[in-house]
């Protein structure tokens, strides 16, 4: 399975309310059936606990590193999406986190995945990216 021991984590930089975005345009994994590579992009939000109650931000490098570790993953996209969404939440407990992964079209059908944690706020529901 990917490797979650990859993600490194850095203390909230202040104790207001703020939201990250993140947006990996070149996400790859293999498909568990086919073997064919899968392509598409992974966005990934999230609002840290304030800093003055132990939030973290999750560090870029190692979010990197840890997408790749699923380049030659046989997974479904829910999967992916799934447990990416449990590995950030599991590493910095944010306040409310979503993954969303679109996946390139593959005999005509394409897909967008959604996973949740915490109450996300409505403005952020409706976002496709």
């Amino acid at each position: 399975m990917p490797d979650a021991s990859l993600l490194d984590k850095f203390p909230a930089p202040t104790d207001q309310p703020f939201v990250v975005e993140h947006v990996s345009d070149e996400f790859t994994s293999v498909c568990p059936v086919t073997g064919h590579p899968d392509f598409g992009s992974v966005t990934v939000r999230f609002e840290p606990k304030p800093a003055n109650a132990g939030g973290t931000c999750v560090e870029l490098k190692s979010l990197k590193l840890y997408l790749q570790s699923f380049r030659n993953e046989g997974i479904y996209y829910e999967a992916v999406t799934n447990q990416i969404r449990d590995d950030l939440v599991a590493l910095m407990q944010p306040t409310w986190l979503q993954v969303i992964t679109h996946w390139k079209g593959r005999g005509g059908i394409s897909s967008v995945i959604r996973a949740t944690s915490g109450t996300v706020p409505c403005e952020f529901l409706t976002m496709t990216k």
